[in-house]
């Protein structure tokens, strides 16, 4: 009997061994398979420009961004007659809105052809611990205001016939990815339609692949780079016209310096123009020729929300 009791509790003893066992197996199961909180990635990039072009990025709820940006003249233009291009300015003066956390709309003026531009960015996906990039939209459209018969940078002469032809349209997808702490980059495919080009050897249409990178040197200080490359026929414009095409590929380097409330963007390009008209589709200087313009980006931030209208008063 003594044995059979002493059977019946080693069983007993097994069991609940086995069974608390099975529990821990299954609850590790669980949590395996049941998805983690999602954590979105922070600040890719510090704005919503690279240096000419647009990051991933966009603007809270409520909030109002002011730019400035402004374009020396080319360093190779002589140290008497022009002070390495200091004599000479391009400006662009910008205010952006985000509507919603993901949405923004802006509009912008520049000296460069007295064009306006209109532009509208989402951003549709996050990176985070369960995505691996971050895609955003953008579309934009620009107006030449510049008088019929000016003269072009490539000097071609243009004339307009209708408004119609003074418009450009620019449609970009922009893929992000932080890679680390301390280094992000992004890849930009861009299509741009010119309603009236200046010459029927160009195309209305112009297909580019934008790319560019940031790394982070410190908390306050960030190294850019951003290049356009221009998928045009050259060889068959210079078979046709007998002279080359008279456009180049985009190449920016820059500094960023955030103060807080500033950002601070400053850097070197081949492109004078800073709408995707004219840095992109009408870009003119080549690093090869010395034709590099200095130039810089400013960048404040005013909050328009409800809480920090009470937290002023």
């Amino acid at each position: 009997m003594k044995r059979l009791k002493k059977t019946a509790v080693l069983i007993i003893f097994l069991m609940g061994a086995k069974v608390s066992y099975g529990q821990d197996d299954l609850l590790n199961m669980l949590n395996q398979e049941l998805p983690k909180e999602t954590v979105y990635t922070q600040a890719t990039f510090k704005a919503t420009r690279l240096i000419n072009g647009q990051t991933m990025e966009t603007i809270s709820k409520n909030h109002l961004n002011f730019w400035i940006s402004h374009r020396f003249g080319s360093v190779n233009s002589g140290f008497i007659s022009n002070f390495f291009g200091l004599d000479e300015a391009r400006i662009r003066l910008g205010l952006e809105y985000g509507i919603t956390d993901r949405l923004l709309v802006g509009v912008g003026r520049s000296s460069e052809e007295k064009t306006y531009d209109f532009y509208s960015k989402y951003k549709f996906l996050r990176q985070s611990n369960v995505f691996p990039f971050t895609l955003s939209a953008y579309g934009s459209m620009a107006v030449n205001t510049m008088a019929t018969g000016y003269v072009m940078n490539s000097e071609s002469q243009m004339k307009f016939y209708s408004n119609a032809e003074r418009l450009t349209y620019t449609s970009q997808l922009l893929i992000g990815r932080k890679f680390s702490e301390k280094i992000s980059m992004q890849l930009v495919p861009t299509f741009i339609h010119i309603n009236k080009v200046e010459n029927p050897y160009m195309d209305n249409n112009l297909f580019s692949l934008g790319m560019g990178g940031r790394y982070k040197v410190s908390n306050r200080v960030t190294l850019s780079a951003e290049y356009y490359y221009n998928f045009t026929d050259r060889d068959a414009y210079q078979l046709e016209t007998g002279t080359p095409y008279p456009y180049h590929n985009s190449l920016s380097l820059g500094v960023d310096i955030d103060t807080g409330g500033h950002v601070f963007q400053l850097h070197f390009t081949n492109a004078r123009g800073m709408v995707e008209r004219h840095f992109i589709a009408l870009n003119t200087g080549t690093w090869e020729n010395a034709d590099i313009y200095y130039g810089f980006n400013i960048a404040r931030t005013f909050s328009l929300g409800r809480d920090n209208k009470k937290k002023s008063k």
